[in-house]
């Protein structure tokens, strides 16, 4: 289910059935040159409770069938990740990691594109991950906290206590070394705690 919390005239702010993660669903100008939106706009994150400050910008590409993650950083080097697709079509994917949540261990879907234009705000205490629908993906993302790769965990995309269903047929999916060997969800270290 999802919840509109915010509609300013040229974005969305939507909650999904994790409250905390967010849909951003920026409104889109259009005409015979082509388009234009705001993709981030402080003040009305601001005046929504989202005191973000945002330090690292990241963009990756990925051919069909690739999977990454599920990420994340320990804290006090967490991260908040405001993530959007600019080429492509992906799935993306949040699984919460606070102890004591009432959705602790539950995951979110949504479908990002450069069609819908769409992007997915995940608060620090999430594991993220997407795989690539299209023949090849471009994802960019903001982060509020800089990359500490002593801190870097994560949890096997295939966890079956998680049932994440990747939208990728058995046997294509495409993962790294790396992520082949993460732990299960259960196994998986976590320091996060859930405040209301």
């Amino acid at each position: 289910m999802k919840t509109l919390i915010s509609s300013a005239a040229n974005m969305e702010i939507i909650k999904t059935k994790i409250p905390d993660l967010l849909i951003i669903k920026p409104k889109v100008f259009e005409d015979e040159r082509g388009y234009f939106f705001e993709s981030y706009n402080e003040k009305i994150f601001r005046e929504k409770g989202l005191d973000l400050s945002f330090v690292q910008n990241n963009e990756s590409k990925s051919g069909h069938g690739v999977i990454r993650g599920l990420h994340y950083q320990l804290a006090p080097y967490s991260q908040t990740k405001l993530v959007r697709v600019i080429e492509g079509k992906v799935f993306d994917v949040a699984v919460d990691l606070r102890k004591d949540s009432p959705t602790f261990g539950q995951w979110s879907g949504i479908e990002l594109s450069a069609d819908n234009k769409i992007q997915f705000l995940i608060p620090k205490g999430f594991a993220h991950g997407f795989s690539v629908l299209s023949e090849s993906a471009t994802f960019i993302y903001k982060c509020d906290n800089f990359y500490n790769p002593e801190a870097e965990r994560g949890i096997n995309f295939n966890d079956p206590f998680l049932n994440i269903n990747w939208r990728i047929e058995p046997g294509k999916a495409i993962i790294s070394p790396k992520d082949k060997v993460y732990p299960n969800f259960k196994e998986a270290e976590k320091n996060f705690k859930y405040s209301k």
